[in-house]
């Protein structure tokens, strides 16, 4: 359609003498948007008590129901980005920031349609699977554009963007309870318009993203950078196809690596609020316990950015070797932290605080590793298959806490006493991470592209 022609990917190459510094706000413009993920809880009980209005009463969505619409979100995060980075590579990001963005707020459209009629599987299909389609596109649109304009600094490049999923919820959870207020009647808990209002207010938001993001020319590289004569063994000079990365055993080591460290990380972000509660009860309350889990938000975020740009000077392998080392211990001695032994609040919150920083790092530095292992001419696409594993994890992460926490106290442990049992898991599956990452080799020569093939570059895919 001529009208949509400005998405085209020819339409967003760069003009010679562009600032390159001027690409990361459209990057962060999308990732800040689609990380009102991470805040969908502030809706857990409005939606739980929509008949009820004070309280919930029969024929109120119960809490443990309305949990799966995030789960759902981020499964379809993972198989959409699976899905769709191929087209991405060719398509340009500013058509897949636009489609994005379409997702985003039709999401939120169809689950106001939802909680009109009181249909949860209408928000199913809304903010989780269509918006979890926007999910996926915008996480991935903006990472082999800013690798491409950061050849020098890939780590930094992919901190920058990712660094705004991390922080998404510090503006989506104010946002979402002072709409809810605004619209809040003695029959209507406001949610209905607050989806209405914030699936619009994002959309306009993610299109400052869509107009404003360039690819660099063909050939383009930064003034006065050349690479390294001598590069690291697991830094690729060549280029391999999505689909031939996908069969190569370093994909799935990198899947495992992935995994491990997402799933751990969610043991924390899942009961982050009554875990503190319980390993310090008659101390921390609910107030004080909100104040932790957005100091977690700051340190989830910061993690994207300080992580990725560490491992730019110590590689991408030394810095898994980090959150798996390190994490193991702390995982470990956390639950020791508690009431019942050191009763050391500083020390738990500081724990938990390098944790989340590891489990955001994490995020940021996994597409410049596979960008050094696969070359850059398909790693949105390759990115897009791996992030499969966020889905598995987001689904692996919370049962594994609540079942196992369930069975502990099914069995007579005290409230915190049952987060040993579970936080000493998290450190095993460190362990199992820190294996795969030890695996990790350069990949095989049989797997490159030509190397007619691998100069693509940033020309557009046939």
């Amino acid at each position: 359609m001529p009208l949509l022609s400005f998405l085209d990917r020819d339409r967003t190459i760069a003009h010679p003498g562009f600032n390159r510094w001027l690409v990361p706000p459209a990057a962060l413009a999308i990732h800040l948007a689609i990380g009102q993920v991470y805040a969908f809880s502030v809706f857990k009980i409005p939606l739980s008590q929509l008949i009820g209005i004070t309280k919930s009463v029969d024929g109120d969505w119960k809490q443990s129901q309305i949990a799966w619409i995030f789960s759902l979100a981020i499964v379809m995060l993972g198989l959409s980005a699976a899905l769709f980075g191929k087209w991405l590579e060719s398509a340009g990001p500013r058509k897949a920031m636009f489609a994005s963005a379409v997702c985003f707020a039709l999401g939120f459209y169809i689950s106001h349609v939802g909680v009109v009629t009181h249909q949860l599987w209408i928000i199913f299909i809304g903010y989780g699977i269509v918006g979890g389609i926007g999910l996926g596109l915008g996480y991935i649109s903006p990472v082999s554009t800013l690798i491409k304009w950061f050849p020098d600094r890939p780590g930094l490049a992919t901190g920058l963007a990712i660094m705004g999923f991390g922080g998404g919820a510090m503006i989506g959870s104010p946002l979402a309870v002072k709409l809810m207020a605004h619209f809040k009647t003695g029959t209507d808990l406001g949610v209905a318009h607050t989806f209405l209002v914030m699936g619009t207010l994002y959309f306009l938001f993610m299109m400052f993203g869509v107009f404003t993001v360039r690819v660099p020319a063909e050939g383009w590289k930064p003034a006065n950078w050349t690479p390294s004569a001598k590069p690291s063994a697991l830094i690729t000079t060549h280029s391999v196809d999505v689909n031939t990365a996908f069969i190569t055993p370093q994909f799935w080591m990198l899947w495992v690596v992935l995994c491990m460290n997402v799933t751990a990380g969610i043991g924390i972000i899942e009961q982050a609020s009554p875990m503190i509660q319980d390993l310090f009860k008659g101390t921390i309350g609910p107030v004080a316990a909100g104040g932790f889990v957005g100091l977690l938000s700051l340190f989830n975020m910061g993690g994207r950015f300080f992580w990725s740009s560490v491992s730019d000077y110590i590689g991408r392998k030394a810095t898994y070797f980090t959150f798996f080392s390190l994490g193991c211990i702390l995982y470990f001695l956390l639950p020791y932290t508690g009431g019942d032994h050191m009763n050391s609040v500083v020390l738990f919150v500081a724990i938990c605080a390098i944790l989340l920083s590891m489990y955001g790092g994490g995020f940021a530095t996994i597409p410049a590793y596979l960008r050094d292992m696969f070359g850059v001419y398909q790693v949105s696409a390759i990115h897009g298959r791996l992030l499969t594993a966020w889905s598995t994890a987001g689904v692996l992460g919370p049962l594994l806490v609540n079942y196992t926490r369930e069975y502990q106290l099914a069995h007579g442990a005290d409230k915190a006493g049952a987060y040993q049992t579970v936080l000493h898991i998290m450190a095993g599956l460190l362990v199992v991470g820190f294996i795969s990452n030890l695996m990790v080799r350069p990949v095989a020569q049989k797997y490159w592209l030509p190397d007619s093939s691998a100069k693509i570059g940033n020309k557009t895919e046939k």
